[in-house]
């Protein structure tokens, strides 16, 4: 065996080993269960202020809404700088998915009914004035996850002017309409009884 193949088999038996090892200690006692250790040795407990930022679900009936206010006129200019790159100027879609269409107006974009009203025609895309259920999601939605290059900075009344200028753009609510804790979710949405929430 030359020098170059001695030292590959025992790169490769030492590689077997450590691959090995962890599976054999946890299946140590021979009834192939594998345990969990008490601790991986590294990180810390997460802080109860560390949790709570995390902790910022919004549920369909408006639970875990903030303080704070917005209107579709405090929102535009937030969505012309934060959104319409992607989105397109008016929402109709570009890079990132469409945000307005409330066509057709009687059913959403799937389905028998749907089909029905399609005919031979082309497929309407989802929007949220036809698809989404609960306006109380696009908040979670948008405060959670929007902008994308940087999700979570935007402040309480910055997501309700965009909610706002979402909704109204879509024709669901009046454009001087103000979005807060109680507003947001009263407004009911097309797409609203085609879903059935499941608590999980």
């Amino acid at each position: 065996m030359t020098t170059s193949l001695v030292v590959a088999a025992l790169a490769l038996s030492a590689a077997g080993f450590l691959l090995a090892g962890p599976a054999a200690a946890q299946n140590a006692g021979g009834d192939g269960a594998q345990s969990i250790p008490e601790s991986f040795g590294f990180g810390r407990a997460a802080t109860a202020a560390e949790i709570a930022a995390w902790d910022i679900d919004v549920m369909p009936d408006g639970t875990g809404l903030p303080e704070g206010e917005g209107t579709a006129a405090s929102g535009a200019p937030v969505y012309a700088r934060q959104c319409a790159v992607c989105h397109g100027q008016s929402g109709e879609g570009g890079i990132a998915d469409r945000l307005v269409g409330y066509t057709p107006e009687t059913t959403p974009p799937f389905g028998p009914r749907y089909e029905e009203w399609r005919g031979d025609g082309p497929d309407v895309p989802y929007s949220v004035g036809n698809y989404w259920p609960y306006a109380t999601t696009l908040f979670d939605y948008i405060r959670r996850a929007m902008p994308s290059n940087a999700p979570g900075t935007l402040e309480a009344d910055q997501v309700y002017g965009l909610v706002a200028w979402i909704l109204a753009e879509n024709g669901l609510i009046a454009a001087d309409e103000a979005m807060n804790a109680t507003t947001l979710p009263a407004v009911e949405m097309p797409a609203r009884d085609i879903f059935v929430p499941q608590e999980r």
